[in-house]
């Protein structure tokens, strides 16, 4: 099917209508992108600078995982913040394909960097004396590497189905930006076949990889009882880590595509969740609960001090 499409622009009804609201929401949302990129940021220097941590596979995970956030929320909230400047919310076409690809690819590559750090915790405390044969900085650049190519796969896949679709009357979308059900129900044409590609793509994916990860932790989990108590505690410390930011953002991907219909009341929520408040929460959870992120980020701030000292 060619695409018909003859719509230039998309409106976008935001998050709310109410202008004093947007002024508040504008604060909030600036607020929590700039503690977002800073906090993502943040972690990348201090592994970077920290060739300690750099030698550990799953500080190595870590950067591309905090690249990944940070990208995401740069895809989303920027162009949801101007809008709230704007009583007419516009969208072009053209971006409005290109915010679809991007978020889409960020969030995938995101998926497989989640599962790859959850193997990379199975090996160390289930196969502790073969971690350093088994992860090894080539295997590690290999997973990195499936990761933005199955992201890339993932988005080109959405991309193209959507451009397949006819958008030929009704603008309006009920959302803060363009995802694929808001989209499916402006199509000029019966979308039942297009909800069941996305659940194939996006749904199932997330139901397929969050129960791969939930199992392979139950697993890490069950083998703990044979560590000792100091390694149970540590062990438990990154795992914990791992687990709620896995629980964050799988919870939001499954609740958006994973459902048979394109009727979601509670989607905008949900996508907020997804792509602003879970790169917003994650450095958080990986330096509060991680003491040689904390004890590297504390090097790095008196080494700066120092250095600025001298000037």
């Amino acid at each position: 099917m060619q695409n018909q499409s003859f719509v230039n622009e998309f409106i976008l009804l935001g998050l709310s209508q109410n202008t004093k609201v947007e002024k508040i929401l504008f604060v909030v949302f600036l607020l929590i992108y700039f503690v977002t990129i800073w906090g993502n940021m943040i972690i990348v220097v201090t592994i970077i600078y920290s060739s300690s941590l750099l030698t550990y596979p799953m500080y190595f995970f870590l950067i591309f995982l905090s690249l990944l956030d940070a990208c995401t929320s740069s895809t989303v909230t920027p162009k949801m913040i101007a809008d709230f400047f704007y009583e007419r919310k516009t969208i072009s076409f053209e971006y409005c394909m290109i915010q679809l690809f991007a978020i889409h690819f960020f969030t995938g590559t995101e998926v497989i960097v989640l599962t790859a750090m959850a193997y990379d915790r199975y090996v160390a405390i289930c196969k502790p004396l073969h971690y350093t044969s088994i992860m090894t900085r080539r295997l590690c650049s290999i997973l990195v590497a499936i990761s933005w190519a199955g992201g890339f796969l993932h988005s080109i896949i959405q991309i193209t189905f959507t451009l397949q679709l006819p958008f030929c009357g009704p603008n309006v979308i009920d959302h803060f930006m363009c995802d694929l059900f808001p989209l499916l129900k402006l199509a000029c044409t019966d979308t039942h076949i297009f909800v069941i590609l996305v659940f194939a793509n996006s749904g199932s994916i997330c139901i397929i990889i969050f129960s791969i990860l939930l199992i392979s932790y139950a697993v890490i989990l069950y083998s703990l009882r044979a560590h000792n108590s100091e390694g149970r505690l540590k062990a438990l410390s990154t795992c914990g880590s791992h687990i709620t930011v896995v629980l964050l953002f799988f919870v939001s991907c499954i609740l958006i595509y994973a459902r048979p219909t394109s009727a979601f009341s509670s989607e905008k929520n949900a996508l907020v969740f997804a792509t602003i408040m879970t790169p917003f929460v994650n450095p958080m959870v990986y330096t509060f609960r991680n003491k040689e992120m904390k004890n590297a980020i504390r090097k790095m701030w008196r080494r700066l001090i120092m250095l600025s000292g001298d000037y």
